[in-house]
């Protein structure tokens, strides 16, 4: 039973390993939510009995990578005083929308 959770984790990972970068703004961010999911299912299968650690680091990579993916957007808006939506890029620089 442990092998096909192996197996069908592993395989959830490949396929948002190579259908994420062609949703996603760049694969580095793919991989950012693929480690951090990584980490958190690792965590999550410490702490639940019957869930190995590194079955949970596979489902929880599989899944980060599948939200970083899925989600739509690469900014987050804000608005300043007077109501203008702008977002913010990596030099802290303001582009109005």
């Amino acid at each position: 039973m442990k092998t096909n959770k192996f197996i069908a984790a592993a395989i959830a990972l490949s396929v948002a390993g190579v259908s994420g970068p062609a949703m996603a703004q760049n694969s580095s961010q793919v991989l950012k939510g693929a480690g951090i999911g990584a980490v958190g299912g690792a965590v999550a299968g410490a702490v639940i009995p019957g869930l190995g650690v590194g079955e949970g680091a596979l489902i929880g990579g599989a899944g980060g990578a599948a939200i970083t993916a899925l989600t739509k957007g690469k900014h987050r808006y804000y608005r300043d005083s007077y109501g203008r939506k702008y977002y913010v890029d990596k030099r802290g620089r303001r582009h109005y929308k």
